[in-house]
């Protein structure tokens, strides 16, 4: 049988329209990703790799064309669908984190299996070995606060982990830290494509991006480069 790619773009656009403006956010991109690899997808403010990246996530769907997504057409069903499979298939690293500040590591990290139905005591085993896996095995009852920025991001690789998804989407995932600690993410997220893990990272940044195998560039909403990322 036929290796279908994780990830595949059909002429993907999405518009959105501003008046009478017509503002092609990403336009008539064909891509794909196989299982495995480790992508950036880099350029500057304004040229679609948002739009990209949230319809990889499943967070929105294309104007026209076709997203397949582990060789289901995905870009045209409904939100709650739409969320399922997202949690199913997606782990996602922000910026910013997005820890719930009341909660310890531990139980931020279950969030994703608590929302799959997995049960109470497989979430807790399952969390402590992520944490643990990430150097944060003495930290499990700290909460978001007593942390650095470079142990805060380590706790949202570990959520985004920690449901086994298919695919880890990191969204300028260094962008909140300082140089060194930056790098430390970097090296985590090369060591998990080392294990096997599918990333695509998205990024403004050039040097960031030629930290992955392949770099796909874009301006105005096109592809304007898709290749060898020491290349890029």
């Amino acid at each position: 049988m036929e290796n279908k790619p994780l990830i595949e773009f059909r002429s993907v656009s999405k518009y959105y329209y501003m008046g009478d403006n017509v503002v092609r956010a990403a336009d008539r991109i064909s891509l794909s990703v196989n299982r495995g690899e480790f992508v950036a997808i880099v350029g500057q403010s304004g040229s679609g790799k948002s739009t990209c990246m949230n319809i990889i996530g499943c967070l929105d769907t294309p104007t026209s064309g076709e997203y397949m997504l582990d060789g289901r057409n995905v870009g045209d069903l409904r939100k709650n669908k739409l969320a399922e499979i997202r949690n199913e298939m997606v782990g996602f690293i922000f910026q910013q984190y997005n820890l719930l500040p009341k909660a310890n590591l531990r139980e931020n990290v279950e969030i994703p299996l608590m929302y799959a139905g997995v049960p109470k005591g497989e979430r807790k085993r399952r969390a402590v070995e992520v944490l643990t896996s990430l150097g944060l095995g003495d930290k499990l009852k700290n909460k978001p606060n007593q942390l650095s920025g470079g142990q805060q991001q380590r706790v949202s690789i570990a959520r985004a982990l920690v449901s086994r998804p298919a695919l880890i989407l990191a969204d300028e995932p260094t962008g909140a830290l300082d140089s060194k600690t930056g790098r430390e993410v970097l090296s985590i997220l090369q060591g998990l494509h080392t294990q096997g893990h599918t990333i695509v990272l998205i990024t403004h940044d050039g040097s960031i991006a030629k930290k992955a195998q392949r770099v796909v560039r874009l301006e105005d909403g096109r592809v304007v480069y898709d290749g060898d990322s020491a290349l890029a």
